[in-house]
């Protein structure tokens, strides 16, 4: 309804989702009575106990009897199955010109426990020649949040954790973090401050969130997602923020709103550390070929933790500033350069933005 999508949109505000169409159950109405027909043309559906079904072949039931996908309830009406399978012909086969899309990959975020459904709606859409070879339909599961006692995550009520409240309190105790650094901690949060609590803490959730692999449960926690060590967010961003602050300084740019990247240069190695962290950099395209293909946005994760640790070691044992040379340095404010770019270019693809002072 209305409301529901004014508070929808809200969240979608909070996490800067922008560009989503949205096509609920009932945009599919139109075509769900021809797919009941293909399906019986084609002797895929046949009725079963008054209902209308499809049988696949290595789907039982229990006792071993054949498991029935239904795709029409005796009374007359549909099922998810039916709405799916009629989904897939609207974005797989109609043309645009009919308001189709004409995908060649479709995938489903759903939770895990969906995982059976989907297997047999994409095997009846296949039999029922809805699916070109070219096109590929992935169901992409997700496991469940746990509180940190491994149970439901809830209030202490045993209500359902609200979305918005979750990042309003995460946005808040990165905000409370802030001002316990601050000379004077009563004081209110700058705009510019406020602004940097609410990338930190929305972006605690979202990293928290995609660094454990999608498929497994995991516990939420304000305390871990919101530390300064470890592979989290305020971690990734802080790395980012320190290499701005390596730059402003090397290249006389302290007061400076936002940094100057310098050009690029000739890489000299003179240390373990410098071939360690180019090593790493370099594998920047086939960790994304990886994550396109597969889908685990934890490998990401992983990948910009390590960025961060090999840029460490090469900091601890290079100095940008006092390098010997001018060559030296320019090679090393190049490396620095990279580094930041990886960083941030990971951090937008998940969905979080990048602050060059924290």
């Amino acid at each position: 309804c209305a409301a529901s999508r004014v508070e929808y949109q809200k969240i979608y505000d909070l996490l800067s989702i922008e560009g989503l169409i949205e096509r609920g159950e009932s945009f599919y109405n139109p075509y769900l009575n021809g797919i009941i027909e293909d399906l019986e043309s084609k002797g895929l559906a046949v009725e079963s106990e008054g209902a209308t079904a499809v049988f696949l072949e290595g789907y039982t039931n229990r006792d071993g009897s054949p498991l029935p996908m239904l795709v029409r309830k005796s009374d007359g009406g549909f099922n998810y199955a039916t709405t799916d399978l009629a989904a897939i012909r609207h974005r797989v086969e109609m043309d645009r010109s009919e308001g189709g899309e004409k995908a060649d990959r479709v995938l489903y975020v759903t939770d895990a426990g969906q995982s059976q459904h989907f297997d047999m709606v994409f095997a009846a859409a296949k039999m029922a020649g809805l699916v070109p070879e070219s096109v590929s339909l992935e169901h992409v599961p997700f496991g469940l949040v746990q509180g940190e006692d491994g149970k439901k995550f809830a209030t202490r009520s045993g209500d359902t954790v609200k979305l918005k409240d979750l990042l309003d309190e995460a946005v808040r105790i990165a905000g409370e973090d802030i001002k316990s650094r601050m000379e004077n901690p009563d004081e209110e949060l700058s705009d510019a401050l406020a602004d940097v609590a609410k990338t930190v803490g929305i972006g605690a959730v979202k990293y928290a969130d995609l660094s454990m692999n999608r498929e497994s449960n995991y516990k939420f926690s304000y305390g871990r997602m919101l530390s300064l060590n470890g592979n989290t967010a305020p971690y990734m961003l802080y790395a980012y923020a320190r290499i701005c602050g390596i730059v402003r300084k090397a290249t006389d740019q302290v007061d400076t709103e936002n940094v100057v990247w310098p050009d690029a240069r000739d890489i000299i190695i003179s240390h373990d550390s410098e071939k360690q962290l180019i090593r790493n950099l370099v594998k920047l395209p086939d960790i994304l070929s990886e994550v396109e293909s597969d889908l685990y946005p934890n490998r990401l994760c992983d990948y910009l933790f390590e960025t961060s640790q090999k840029f460490n070691q090469f900091y601890e044992n290079c100095s940008v500033n006092n390098a010997e040379t001018p060559e030296l340095k320019a090679s090393r404010l190049s490396l620095c350069t990279v580094s930041a770019a990886t960083i941030k270019l990971l951090m937008n693809l998940l969905g979080i933005p990048v602050v060059e002072k924290l």
